[in-house]
């Protein structure tokens, strides 16, 4: 695939990526940064912060939307650094697509994402990668975020129940936030998935899982976007050791996987790799037997 830059949301310069079915956009002004991910002619199923569009260089870390690469653990400024600025764009010989950002000021962490695009499937790998360029070793992982387009619904699917008898001992762990409730309409706690749904009229809740399933989805008007992801067996990770997160509030829903959290020399570099596969024409769900039969059956 050539690489093709285009004028996309009052940026100058994006890189384009497409196949016969599906698109992505790039952005080459900010990031590295996916700013758009959807079928050719379709909606953005990535949500967006409109009036932070096509600007750059501001003074204070913008959320903009689309998918992104942090440092975690969370905290300011570090996981806030910069980067409203414009990042290295190159392909490789194979087609794949790297943004890449230098090392911050105050992580001395540099931020890269290689995006491949397959040229026959509705399929993207990302590979995220925090290489530290500093002086100092830092205790770090990779943190990969997506943000989702309004009102659609995240679904979090749940190991396969076993008996009291089988199972003496638990194989779930969850983090929650001070400021979850589960008794918030948006959640649903199921036997077979666990589904939180954006609602404009509500404030901020969120769920850390140490999530082995595989995948995660995301169904919004006909479209469903699945994110895969690998757990290392016995790795540390942050917040409690979970490697998936789910955020939202009355302006997005995110989508976010880990890699493990460990100390990074100077000159080291860790890697988390994510798979995207979008599809559609797909039901809107309203019970576990429907995500079973029009989310999991596509799997």
């Amino acid at each position: 695939m050539a690489l093709e830059i285009v004028e996309h949301a009052g940026w100058p310069e994006n890189v384009r990526l497409a196949n016969e079915q599906i698109e992505l956009i790039i952005t080459k002004n900010v990031g590295p940064r996916v700013i758009r991910f959807g079928f050719i002619g379709g909606p953005n199923i990535f949500g967006t912060f409109e009036d932070q569009l096509g600007k750059s260089g501001e003074d204070e870390w913008m959320i903009r939307g689309g998918h992104r690469l942090w440092v975690a653990p969370e905290a300011k400024p570090w996981s806030y650094e910069l980067d409203n600025t414009d990042v290295q764009i190159e392909q490789q010989a194979d087609g794949a697509v790297t943004a890449g950002l230098p090392k911050g000021p105050i992580t001395g962490i540099a931020k890269t994402m290689q995006i491949a695009l397959a040229p026959d499937a509705n399929v993207v790998t990302v590979t995220h990668t925090l290489k530290n360029e500093g002086a100092k070793p830092v205790v770090s992982a990779v943190w990969a975020l997506t943000v989702m387009a309004k009102r659609g619904l995240g679904i979090i699917p749940l190991p396969i129940k076993q008996s009291h008898e089988n199972a003496l001992l638990h194989n779930q762990e969850w983090s929650i936030w001070a400021y979850t409730d589960f008794s918030d309409p948006r959640w649903t706690l199921g036997a077979r998935y666990v589904t939180l749904r954006q609602d404009p009229a509500r404030s901020a809740t969120k769920l850390g899982v140490a999530h082995r399933e595989g995948w995660i989805g995301y169904l919004l008007d006909g479209y469903l976007f699945v994110k895969r992801f690998e757990r290392v067996p016995d790795a540390r990770y942050p917040d409690g050791g979970v490697n998936f997160e789910t955020f939202t509030n009355e302006e997005i829903l995110e989508l976010e996987s880990l890699g493990p959290l460990g100390t990074l020399e100077p000159g080291q570099s860790a890697t988390h790799q994510e798979q995207w596969e979008l599809f559609k024409d797909v039901p809107d769900c309203a019970n576990e037997d429907e995500l079973d039969e029009h989310v999991r059956s596509r799997l």
